[in-house]
């Protein structure tokens, strides 16, 4: 079965716009399933914001490599 939900805002991956935390907290109340958050992160703010939603956790990738995101924040 499914253990985990990779939710994906489509329209704000690469885009560093920041996450969707209203579709973040309707999958995640809805499912019932751990949630890990993609698509648009761009800061330790998002990540503290997909945090405080209950999320298992944040895909981070055009922030990492630009550097607006450090991996040192993420380890």
């Amino acid at each position: 079965g499914v253990s985990r939900i990779l939710c994906t805002a489509i329209e704000r991956d690469g885009m560093l716009g920041g996450p969707d935390l209203g579709l973040l907290g309707e999958v995640r109340e809805a499912s019932g399933l751990p949630v890990l958050a993609a698509g648009g992160i761009r800061s330790e703010a998002d990540l503290a914001a997909v945090a405080a939603l209950g999320c298992e956790g944040a895909v981070v990738g055009r922030a990492l490599l630009e550097g607006s995101l450090p991996l040192s924040v993420l380890a």
